[in-house]
């Protein structure tokens, strides 16, 4: 095929190829490459493009390949991870100055785990300083969303985001604390998933809260994220956070079948004020096709799902400022403004607030757990409004703007981040400006394949999907 065409296939198209030796590994990587080179000036999705390290692992899989040890669905795919993971050998600056020079000397076990899978580590992306979201200054260029240059991609998987929607990779890994990996999936029409807490390791991350941090996956489709879910799923002797729960094949669960599913529509976020009327209609019409395919579908309420916002970013930003604790006494300076700002402001929250979201949080997991109990996934719009402009300057500009951060967006993803349960954003449509419009699917914990289950269904049965950014 044309080699100019190899980017625009989605991964598993890709792995059909290349399994079949219709594709080779080193022909879809030189492929990314070039267009690498053509368009992520306009992005700026990359800080690191390991030409040499890819070129040289994609040899190795063709050669693997025709010797008959093939590896699976990502062996030969290239793929890139968000510049937050350890890579062994290439820098891992967290989007940071600070860490300008690290190159660290082992992989994180997401990394080795794609490596023994046989992917092919197109680089690092671009991210949100240190994963916090929201900073203004990226050393390595401000991440543009491919739909439309002036606007976000997301926060903080910016890059992951940015480079999946623009066929710059097959497929990425991002990290979710308070929606990490949804909210760039939502604004750029992509797949992310956010794992059940503990489901991933998270050895040789950087951190930001430990008891939220989710390494996850964005991708073009269900099926994409299924199989690289798959290839980093699983215990890890070096994360005593996860949990040595038998990993099942995701892809089997993909079957198109959701006749029975019982979906509980989240009434408390389908009927609130900040919902852009667009968004409303296409979750809507959504919601419709699930039941036309056969799932039972009911209006649920969430009280407390107002607070999880506030609450998601106290607890996230308070263990922020411990983690950097250190690197605020000494280099305070060097942090983006809006990171400093977030960072500090943290220190001083008193204890008894910290106290107090703790005691919500169990709560608002409690309430999500009782939920899932009667309904099989909950349902509900993966943000209240599309990508926003980029800003032109850092700091809070308005009181709106401060609650925005503190709530908004974070009353959508931050519930299912609280209670550690994992959540699934897809596209569901496009408003009149051509912007994505993104469904979150939320399940019980270590239901991931019910969740994708729901999702691939909804999404073979709608073009969403199928568009591609004017880049």
């Amino acid at each position: 095929m044309d080699k100019t065409e190899i980017p625009f296939l989605t991964a598993a198209q890709l792995s059909r190829l290349i399994q079949d030796k219709e594709v080779s590994p080193v022909e879809a990587t030189e492929a990314y490459l070039e267009r690498i080179d053509r368009v992520d000036s306009k992005l700026n999705s990359y800080i690191t493009v390991c030409r040499d390290e890819a070129l040289r692992s994609a040899r190795e899989a063709e050669r693997a390949i025709a010797a008959g040890r093939y590896l699976g669905a990502l062996h030969g795919v290239p793929l890139a991870v968000k510049d937050q993971f350890y890579t062994n050998g290439i820098l891992t600056t967290g989007g940071s100055t600070i860490l300008s020079d690290f190159v660290p000397d082992e992989d994180a076990t997401v990394v080795a785990k794609l490596n023994n899978a046989g992917a092919v580590l197109l680089g690092k992306l671009n991210l949100s300083e240190f994963a916090l979201g929201e900073s203004f200054h990226h050393p390595a260029g401000t991440p543009r969303n491919p739909w439309n240059l002036e606007r976000n991609p997301g926060i903080s998987s910016s890059g992951s985001a940015a480079a999946t929607a623009a066929f710059l990779c097959a497929t990425s890994l991002g990290e979710d604390t308070g929606g990490s990996t949804r909210i760039p999936a939502a604004w750029t029409g992509l797949v992310g998933l956010r794992p059940t807490w503990g489901r991933v390791s998270r050895y040789g991350v950087l951190p930001v809260c430990w008891s939220m941090d989710t390494v996850g996956p964005i991708s073009r489709t269900v099926e994409d994220c299924a199989i690289t879910f798959q290839a980093i799923a699983g215990y890890d002797p070096k994360d005593p956070s996860t949990w040595a729960e038998p990993v099942p094949d995701y892809r089997q669960a993909l079957d198109g079948n959701v006749r029975g599913v019982r979906v509980g529509v989240i009434r408390e976020k389908m009927d609130g004020d900040d919902l852009d009327r667009e968004i409303r209609e296409a979750v809507v019409a959504a919601v419709s096709m699930l039941g036309e395919l056969g799932a039972t579908v009911e209006q649920v309420s969430l009280p407390l799902i107002e607070t999880a916002g506030p609450v998601s970013k106290c607890l996230t930003d308070l263990d922020g400022a411990i983690v950097h604790h250190e690197g605020l006494k000494a280099r305070a300076g060097e942090y983006d403004h809006n990171t400093r700002v977030r960072l500090l402001t943290a220190i001083l929250t008193p204890a008894q607030a910290y106290y107090k979201a703790q005691k919500m949080r169990a709560l608002i997991r409690q309430q999500i757990l009782e939920l899932l109990e009667t309904v099989d996934v909950l349902v509900l719009p993966s943000s209240p409004a599309v990508a926003p402009l980029i800003p032109d300057g850092p700091g809070i500009k308005s009181q709106e703007d401060a609650h925005g951060r503190m709530s908004g967006i974070r009353s959508y993803t931050g519930p299912f981040n609280l209670a550690g349960v994992p959540a699934l954003c897809l596209p569901c449509g496009f408003t009149a400006e051509n912007m994505p419009i993104s469904l979150q699917i939320v399940g019980r914990p270590f239901q991931e394949a019910t969740v994708m289950k729901v999702a691939h269904a909804y999404e073979q049965n709608t073009p969403w999907h199928t568009r591609r950014p004017p880049i």
